[in-house]
């Protein structure tokens, strides 16, 4: 029989980040944070401690029991994850879409809008979940990878790769195709799925991870 997962202390991580190009305007993405909003309350549900880690977006629906912490950029993303880590977390779920560049270096003051043209150098940003195996060396960690319009093999075979750089024990590896959701959970030996909606997702990433402690 699978473990209860009642308070168990879960941090979980969602929607875009923001970097950073003059003092008034950023790059960021389209990431909505409903997938963090939605794992959060199936596991605050079931009892868990739930703490989540939200970008620059509303918590549309998100239950009372679970705590929510607010970031915009990369940065504060970094920090907060520092600070959060050192409480010990049972389970890690690095679901934001962070950013994976950023500009060369920041203007400290808005770039004129009056300039014929601009142009920006980017760098790659650090990557925040390779660090997380470190900060918690025993949690169960789990990370995203999103990659529109790829096929099934490839998608898996990008999964299995953050798994092995990020120390992971599961990526849940989804993507849009033609509009249609679709999303794989992938650990080192085994393929599971696919799950055609994000609820039948979360639904079986909560699944999982209480196999996971079950058997840790």
């Amino acid at each position: 029989m699978a473990i209860n997962l009642k308070k168990k202390k879960v941090l979980i991580t969602s929607g875009p980040t923001w970097v950073p190009i003059d003092s008034v305007r950023v790059i960021s993405n389209t990431a909505t944070g409903k997938t963090g909003v939605l794992l959060a309350n199936k596991f605050a549900r079931e009892g868990c401690r739930v703490t989540l880690l939200l970008g620059p977006v509303e918590a549309v629906g998100l239950i009372n029991k679970v705590k929510l912490k607010h970031f915009s950029f990369f940065e504060e993303l970094s920090n907060l994850l520092k600070k959060e880590l050192a409480k010990n977390y049972d389970i890690i779920i690095q679901a934001a879409a962070v950013s994976d560049f950023k500009p060369d270096f920041k203007r400290n003051k808005k770039i004129s809008s009056y300039s014929r043209s601009l142009e920006l150098i980017l760098k790659p940003a650090p990557k925040i979940i390779n660090s997380l195996r470190k900060l918690n060396p025993r949690s169960f960690l789990a990370g995203f990878k999103f990659e529109p319009g790829m096929e099934a093999g490839k998608l898996i075979k990008e999964a299995r790769k953050l798994i092995k750089e990020a120390g992971l024990d599961c990526v849940v590896a989804n993507t849009l195709r033609k509009k249609r959701y679709s999303a794989y959970l992938v650990e080192k030996e085994k393929i599971y799925g696919p799950f055609l909606s994000k609820p039948r997702m979360a639904d079986e990433l909560l699944k999982f991870t209480m196999r996971a402690l079950d058997h840790a």
